[in-house]
């Protein structure tokens, strides 16, 4: 039997991507190119525990906002609001199959670069997208932040999240991803990551203490 790709090569293993079997060669080249491949298959995930880790110092600086400086004691002191904000990721993710890493990146982006504008200016700015898969992440983080806010308001008795915090933990977020996915057109990495951190239909606002320990730093 030949690939079902190539038709050139001698099948060697079942892709569930194109429900049929694949050369090796045809798996390596197109793995997260061409094929949507699913979190679960074996081959993604050999694949995924012997890659290098991505060089963030290699990617293009600006898209780190590297004027956004944040320490190990932000990462503290806001561990409830970044795993609000990787909830409403995952959320976002489990809604929609086909998003992928870059969707989720290019969402994080154009809130944090909103966000920088507001820090830095007052000014309310958001980037214009079409893109509808963005438009509802953006909207799930909005609707996390809105929700973080009454919480401490009903807590604590005021709203004191800052949008210079909201910022910075957008940024980290950002950042992670950019970690963690293998860059490649329809990489899932990231996506895969979080959905692992959020067992369905778990809110990470209703109960931190169960999600307290997930954070872990890019």
């Amino acid at each position: 039997m030949s690939c079902a790709l190539c038709e050139l090569r001698k099948e060697k293993r079942f892709c569930p991507a194109v429900h049929g079997r694949i050369c090796a060669q045809c798996c390596g080249e197109q793995r997260e190119v061409t094929l949507d491949c699913p979190g679960e298959c074996p081959y993604l995930q050999q694949a995924r525990e012997h890659e290098k880790p991505r060089d963030l110092g290699e990617l293009d600086r600006a898209a780190l906002f590297p004027a956004v400086e944040i320490g190990q004691q932000f990462i503290y002191e806001h561990e409830h609001l970044i795993l609000g904000l990787s909830f409403a990721l995952s959320k976002s993710a489990r809604a929609s199959r086909a998003l992928a890493d870059r969707d989720l990146i290019a969402a994080l982006t154009a809130l944090a670069t909103s966000y920088q504008t507001l820090v830095n200016s007052s000014l309310i700015y958001e980037q214009p997208t079409t893109n509808l898969a963005h438009q509802a992440i953006a909207a799930e983080i909005g609707n996390m932040v809105k929700e973080y806010r009454e919480a401490e308001q009903k807590h604590v008795g005021y709203a004191r999240l800052r949008d210079s915090e909201v910022l910075k933990a957008l940024v980290f977020l950002l950042r992670m991803g950019l970690g963690r996915t293998s860059g490649r057109p329809k990489s899932r990495a990231f996506v895969d990551f979080l959905l692992a951190q959020f067992p369905e239909k778990q809110s990470a606002i209703a109960s931190p203490e169960e999600a307290g320990s997930r954070i872990i730093v890019p």
